[in-house]
């Protein structure tokens, strides 16, 4: 059977590639088979893979909320935008669970002009600065023009003395981060130039995804028992992480829900993280 992916190319439906994004979810084989069963019952030639992943996201919701916030994750993380300013503050937070300092929206003087930088890390006395390119469309990449940009800011910037985290600091590295993916060139050059790249699928083993699933740095957004204006009041707040809202129950009062929606709120942000 033929579908219709984002970009408009027709491919095979390929239920074995749906059955492991499910299964990644956390749902259990004998949920993930029922679902997968009831889709193939309702697919037909021409579907959309958007119309199909509303279809198992609905069905993955009735089985556990905390399971479909998981399936929702990469969609959790494009509602950050659409400026991407909320994107920056969820890189910060991810670099901070890996015990770095952070700094977000710097005004830094370099060599021949002033650059604005989404974020600034630190560990172990090595500074980075992190340029965040933030896509609305799903399948929008990063080409090799970006790292080549981002290049020369960072060689305008580097090895100058800034008031970041002390009076006298200067920054060594540079990371780029992306929402979406990165193109095999912009990959070949960031590697060529010595830039750090981390994207919703790279590197293999350490990029936004693998992030989020070991140390349950879910954004917000993925919640599936709240609305997108409760979400978006509570990222105004600046509640970016779910661990944040189960450490911080107020933040839930302060956007006007109630008392029984706090409680339902809260078992799924406990879920999503494994606090229960």
């Amino acid at each position: 059977m033929k579908i219709v992916k984002h970009s408009g190319d027709i491919v095979d439906f390929n239920p074995l590639k749906l059955k492991q994004s499910l299964l990644k979810s956390g749902a259990s084989q004998l949920v993930v088979e029922t679902i997968l069963k009831t889709i193939k019952k309702e697919i037909y030639e021409g579907i959309s893979t958007k119309q199909i992943y509303k279809m198992a996201f609905s069905l993955l919701k009735k089985a556990s909320h905390s399971h479909a916030a998981r399936y929702n994750l990469k969609e959790a993380i494009r509602l950050l935008g659409p400026a991407g300013f909320f994107f920056e503050k969820y890189i910060a937070r991810l670099f901070a669970a890996e015990n770095y300092k952070t700094q977000t929206n710097l005004i830094l003087q370099g060599k021949c002009v002033s650059h604005e930088i989404d974020v600034v890390i630190k560990k172990e006395n090595i500074i980075s600065m992190i340029e965040c390119k933030f896509h609305l469309g799903k399948d929008a990449n990063s080409d090799v023009k970006v790292p080549m940009y981002i290049l020369s800011r960072f060689n305008d910037i580097k090895d100058r003395r800034h008031v970041i985290f002390s009076e006298k600091d200067s920054i060594s590295k540079c990371w780029i981060v992306t929402n979406n993916r990165f193109t095999s060139e912009a990959i070949a050059f960031a590697k060529c130039s010595g830039l750090s790249l981390l994207s919703w699928n790279y590197p293999e083993n350490n990029n936004l995804k693998t992030k989020n699933d070991d140390n349950f740095l879910y954004p917000v957004t993925c919640m599936t028992s709240l609305s997108l204006a409760e979400k978006d009041r509570l990222l105004i707040l600046d509640v970016i992480l779910v661990k944040e809202i189960i450490n911080n129950s107020d933040c839930l009062e302060r956007i006007g829900l109630s008392s029984n929606r706090i409680k339902n709120v809260l078992k799924e942000a406990s879920e999503l993280c494994e606090y229960i």
